[in-house]
């Protein structure tokens, strides 16, 4: 008889009804505790709580604990068939819910964290219906003859997997950690939000290599073979990856010197907008139309980029318009800037100049300066709603508007 068919027959037994109820007492102790531990506001959408509870790390974990405590005192009095399987599905689901918690909180927009978390759920469900079942020692077994020879070395299927397993759960829990100290240090300690940004950079990747560093020594490996490895990546930076070392080493010495920062408005490469993000390699600039450029960093330390945020927030803005040479030079200059300092957003020191720039027979060209309050709330808008109303008192002065020069060039056929 297999452990599957001993499996199915102990669930026939009555007396499994105390395995049950001790089952649903663990669950409802778990759930009441996580529920009394994150009473508070701040403790709901974490990773330990998650948003209703059920859906965080603690309420399963705790549900594990009361479980085998629960497992240990009844195998002295009978069989277990229901804790023996209650125990791999929480196992699971607490695996499950740490990695959807923790990659939710790092990479909150990710895609490609999603199809991660997706792919280990399937994963972890399908090692609980294998311990379940008992195909799991004859599985690892199977994989274990399975070996290759790597230089010298011989290597099972088994022992790649154990690595595997044991460097992704290490890096999850690093991840956590980097997250963790984020939101609970980081975010006090530094009140520039760029200075924050190269913290939790710095601290993810240390966090992240000490992590790696400590899975590939608990399973055997030794690291001091990585220092061969170390030296093919430095001369692969070196020759190759030039550029891309170039923008992350950029991406920390903007972060440090503070010469950009989020919020930012700024020109670069013809390009205007706000800095909505600092990224390791790229930055993130988004114009006022809602595009979004990706600038990498090398560039913003190596060409002119304007910076219209370090030392004022104002722009200067010049509107054109011809009138008729009969007109009132005064009187339209006089309208003009009136015109300018109704509109919302023009500043009214410096005051507007309306300056005579042109005179020619088809009419004279005046130009309108003014000052704007913001140029990230709109430089279109702000001189369209100028143009408008310079518009509306040229008309209702009787002043005659007329066509600017074009230039017109007659080319003789070959």
């Amino acid at each position: 008889m297999n452990d599957l068919q001993e499996l199915l027959l102990d669930l026939q037994s009555p007396a499994i009804a105390l395995e049950l109820a001790g089952l649903a007492l663990c669950l409802a102790l778990a759930w009441g505790l996580s529920w009394a531990l994150g009473r508070g506001a701040t403790a709901r959408g974490s990773i330990l709580f998650g948003r209703r509870l059920v859906d965080g790390v603690l309420f399963p974990a705790l549900a594990l604990v009361f479980t085998y405590d629960l497992k240990l005192v009844l195998m002295k009095m009978q069989r277990v068939p229901v804790l023996k399987m209650a125990l791999p599905v929480l196992m699971s689901l607490v695996l499950i819910r740490l990695i959807a918690r923790v990659l939710a909180a790092v990479f909150p927009n990710s895609r490609g964290a999603r199809i991660l978390e997706q792919v280990v759920s399937w994963l972890a469900w399908a090692l609980a219906v294998l311990w379940i079942t008992g195909w799991w020692g004859p599985m690892m077994e199977e994989l274990d003859g399975l070996q290759f020879m790597l230089g010298k070395t011989r290597i099972s299927v088994s022992h790649v997997l154990e690595v595997v397993f044991t460097s992704g759960f290490v890096l999850v829990l690093a991840l956590w950690l980097s997250a963790t100290l984020e939101q609970r240090v980081l975010n006090r300690a530094f009140e520039d939000l760029s200075m924050r940004k190269v913290a939790a950079n710095a601290m993810r990747v240390l966090l992240l290599v000490i992590g790696t560093l400590f899975a590939l020594s608990s399973l055997g490996f030794d690291l001091t073979a990585l220092s061969v490895l170390g030296g093919a990546l430095g001369v692969g930076i070196g020759f190759g990856l030039q550029k891309l070392a170039a923008n992350y080493v950029s991406g920390f010495v903007i972060l440090l010197e503070r010469s950009l920062r989020i919020g930012d408005f700024v020109r670069v490469d013809g390009f205007e907008g706000r800095v909505t993000d600092i990224k390791t390699r790229y930055t993130l600039v988004r114009a006022s139309n809602g595009s979004e450029a990706v600038v990498p960093n090398e560039l913003l330390l190596t060409q002119r980029v304007e910076n219209l945020s370090l030392e004022s927030r104002h722009m200067l803005q010049t509107c054109t318009f011809w009138v008729g040479l009969e007109s009132d030079v005064d009187r339209v200059q006089t309208l003009l800037t009136q015109a300018a300092l109704s509109a919302e957003w023009v500043l009214s020191v410096p005051a507007p100049q309306a300056l005579l720039g042109e005179v020619a027979p088809q009419g004279l060209r005046f130009n309108l300066n003014f000052w704007m309050e913001d140029p990230v709330n709109g430089q279109s808008l702000t001189r369209s709603r100028v143009n408008i109303a310079a518009l509306s008192a040229l008309r209702a002065a009787g002043v005659v508007l007329v066509h600017s020069p074009q230039e017109v060039v007659l080319r003789h056929p070959a």
